[in-house]
């Protein structure tokens, strides 16, 4: 029997090319070759699968390109003709997850070619595309290779020979938000005691409706008079000075900027632009108040409104960015907000 044929994409990191300073490198395919994970994925294969080519891409040319890299993707498979396209796994690694799933999306819908990638469960390219695709959970970090491949590989057979596939905590993929019938050998009610005493007793017991988990921030106390108010503005819209000193990427930021506006009236489109990849950048760019309201804020100041304007403001990009990533942006922003006596913070998206 011939071997099924895979094509797999990664990332310039996992083709050994480099880390964030080759996040640029373009789109390429290495017809018959495989790298990387693939090595795992070959060995756990064995004799009945085999990567025929690879793709690699860097993860702020295929954000920054998102819809010439994602055809380009799908022409290679198409000529290919592979039976199955595997992406990653992308672990935790925000731009990279995004470009999996994205890649993995596309392929499916305009090909029909079954797909699959793995990524943690926080990764923002879950939430994106989870009820478009299989994706299997995986740790944060590639640390967590070995047992991401265990459950990748025979899941991968089962999508390229369209066998049937059974349910997410039998093959290791995240649900999908899709409900098949079928019959269990006890009832309900004894399955729903059965749980019940487990709870009580203090014993582990799996829930069949699992319920989202949201974080739950209870409000601090609304601002009694403003006029005396320090304020400070924070954003996920990605301004920064012109020409982004700090290189904050424009998807899966893995950093914030900190920018002093003392005297600053208004933010010029001489002086300050987004860096932003998730959204049309024109009108930004034109006039960055519009994304953080510095020239509002200073005319409330001058009107006794507030009491003052902090004298710097916080910024990093939204877009893809991991959920992991933006606690620990907020975290450290909120010490230095407290730490420069501010005492509102109004914050802004896109």
């Amino acid at each position: 029997m011939a071997k099924l044929r895979i094509v797999h994409y990664i990332n310039q990191f996992f083709a050994q090319i480099g880390g964030e300073e080759k996040a640029d490198y373009p789109l390429e395919y290495r017809d018959g070759k495989y790298v990387g994970p693939g090595l795992a994925f070959m060995q756990a294969w064995g004799n009945e699968a085999q990567i025929v080519g690879t793709i690699v891409c860097g993860d702020s040319y295929f954000g920054e390109n998102i819809d010439k890299a994602t055809s380009e993707v799908v022409e290679i498979v198409r000529k290919a003709k592979p039976d199955l396209f595997l992406a990653g796994p992308g672990f935790n690694a925000g731009r990279y997850g995004v470009a999996c799933a994205t890649a993995c999306a596309a392929v499916e819908e305009r090909l029909g070619i079954p797909t699959l990638t793995g990524l943690y469960v926080e990764n923002p390219g879950v939430d994106m595309f989870r009820d478009k695709i299989y994706i299997v959970s995986t740790k944060n970090s590639a640390a967590g290779m070995r047992g991401a491949v265990k459950v990748m590989a025979p899941l991968a057979l089962k999508l390229a020979r369209h066998e049937r596939i059974g349910a997410s905590v039998e093959e290791g993929y995240i649900p999908r938000g899709q409900r098949v019938n079928f019959f269990e050998r006890e009832r309900g009610a004894r399955r729903a005691v059965d749980m019940l005493i487990k709870k009580l007793g203090g014993r582990p017991f799996v829930t069949e409706y699992p319920m989202p988990s949201f974080d739950r921030v209870n409000p601090v106390s609304p601002v009694t008079d403003l006029s005396h108010t320090k304020v400070a503005l924070v954003t996920s819209g990605g301004i920064v000075p012109k020409g982004n000193p700090d290189h904050i990427e424009s998807s899966n930021a893995s950093h914030f900027g900190e920018y002093d506006i003392t005297g600053v009236m208004d933010l010029t489109s001489d002086a300050y632009e987004t860096a932003h990849g998730g959204y049309d950048p024109v009108c930004a760019n034109e006039d960055a108040d519009r994304v953080l309201p510095v020239d509002v804020m200073r005319d409330l100041e001058r009107e006794g409104v507030i009491g003052s304007l902090h004298n710097k403001f916080y910024t990093t990009v939204g877009n893809g960015t991991a959920v992991a990533s933006a606690k620990k942006f907020g975290g450290e922003i909120a010490q230095r907000l407290k730490e420069d006596g501010v005492q509102a913070v109004i914050l802004t998206s896109t």
